[in-house]
């Protein structure tokens, strides 16, 4: 398979004025012999820094994405009157400012709205921390979970987590590559769009680059991708900021145009300095406040990304509604107690006997 492969690479790195893109199908079958190792290590390589030098568009995403429908894990629907809202954010994970989605994810739970992550462990090419280890420091291990335990947490907390190494080895495998290239390629962006998630979803993915909002949007119009949201948050995560205007793109289905949300912050008296990445140690503890409902910028931030995605899963007529849906839920306890469910019920699976 490696002269097929030798092809399919010629065309992406035959230079600025000669590359070609590739179809959807090609890039489908490259990325297959990618995953696969069916191409070789340095033929992988070279397509991963040719394919970033050359940029991916939009049919070439979708092709990765098929590969990845194919080749890789789905939880499976779940009964729920609201899609699931999966959260993506970039797997080499945060290294300036804190993150805030795990919260967020509880505080959908929290509210009956059912939410899917995805990640793995520290990864090129930023090293930084990843979700993964965020919700370790809340006591929930979702490395030490099988994928129908996994399923199984989503049905019954309605937070689910596909965790890279265990679940889908075939894309895990080639990490080093990542690191070896020095750059991310293009598997990094097709990540921010994958659902995992086998019913009815709301995608919620982060970006930077304002090409990266065109390319999600072209990529999901490909796929038949009917929900989901482009938000410019933080170091490209699905987290708003607070210390500037939150860029939004919302779709919710196929006959409406895309809808573009310019959210201000001091609107609604929530404007101030997204929170630093502290030490480990103290951004748990920062969580642990927040849970127990005391005031900070933190809580703030919580409050304001909370809000945002209650209203967009269909919790709440409006932004202000959900921001305040959000504060009663954490200063009732609710959301604390959907993170004592869950640490129960991930402990009581990973001890339970074989």
């Amino acid at each position: 398979m490696s002269h097929v492969f030798r092809e399919l690479l010629q065309k992406v790195g035959s230079g600025t004025h000669t590359h070609k893109d590739l179809t959807r199908a090609e890039s489908a079958a490259a990325t297959r012999m990618i995953l696969q190792q069916e191409a070789t290590p340095a033929q992988i390589g070279a397509f991963m820094i040719a394919h970033r030098i050359k940029r991916p568009n939009g049919d070439e995403l979708a092709g990765i994405l098929d590969a990845y429908d194919d080749l890789g894990p789905k939880l499976q629907p779940i009964n729920s009157d609201r899609p699931v809202t999966i959260l993506s954010n970039p797997y080499d994970g945060r290294s300036r400012t804190a993150p805030i989605s795990p919260l967020t994810a509880l505080i959908l739970a929290a509210a009956d709205c059912p939410v899917v992550m995805h990640g793995g462990d520290r990864m090129p090419t930023k090293y930084g921390v990843p979700l993964v280890e965020l919700w370790q420091g809340l006591g929930v291990d979702w490395q030490r979970l099988s994928l129908e335990q996994s399923q199984q947490s989503l049905e019954t907390i309605g937070i689910g987590f596909v965790y890279l190494p265990n679940h889908f080895p075939l894309a895990q495998q080639i990490v080093p590559y990542r690191d070896q290239i020095g750059k991310r390629p293009p598997f990094a962006t097709a990540e921010l769009f994958w659902a995992p998630y086998a019913g009815s979803a709301q995608i919620a993915v982060g970006y930077v680059h304002p090409p990266t909002e065109g390319m999600a949007q072209q990529t999901f119009a490909l796929r038949g991708t009917p929900r989901f949201l482009t938000v410019k948050g933080l170091e490209g995560s699905c987290d708003l900021p607070r210390d500037r205007t939150g860029i939004v793109g919302v779709h919710h289905s196929a006959e409406e145009p895309i809808e573009r949300l310019l959210l201000h912050p001091r609107d609604y008296g929530l404007d101030g300095t997204d929170v630093p990445l502290p030490p480990f140690s103290d951004l748990i503890a920062s969580y642990q406040r927040v849970l127990a409902g005391e005031p900070s910028e933190m809580m703030r931030s919580v409050v304001w990304n909370g809000g945002f995605y209650l209203w967009q899963a269909g919790a709440c007529s409006d932004l202000s509604a959900g921001l305040d849906l959000a504060t009663t839920l954490l200063s009732e306890g609710t959301v604390a107690d959907t993170l004592t469910r869950l640490t129960t019920h991930v402990q009581d699976m990973t001890q339970a006997p074989i």
